[in-house]
């Protein structure tokens, strides 16, 4: 079980720092316009990978919501009964 998760998390740093990289590289060696279409106009934002995995905790919280609310809905009603 540790050998496994400790390969999971050497992997999943691995492409991270590998993505952080390739986004460095692309930005040093791409024009500005093709760098503004890429990464946004704003460098003032947070960097992509942030705003993905922000993205994707949003979308999870708002499913898990939905699921929560639906299991109460259902559990109401058999208590109703």
């Amino acid at each position: 079980m540790f050998k496994r998760l400790f390969w999971i998390s050497l992997g999943v740093g691995i492409g991270v720092m590998a993505v952080t990289k390739a986004q460095a590289y692309v930005k040093a060696h791409t024009p500005e316009p093709a760098r503004q279409f890429v990464f946004g106009p704003d460098e003032e934002q947070p960097p992509i990978t942030l705003q993905t995995v922000q993205a994707l905790f949003d979308d999870f919280q708002q499913h898990r919501r939905a699921r929560e609310e639906q299991l109460n809905r259902e559990f109401i009603e058999r208590s109703a009964r």
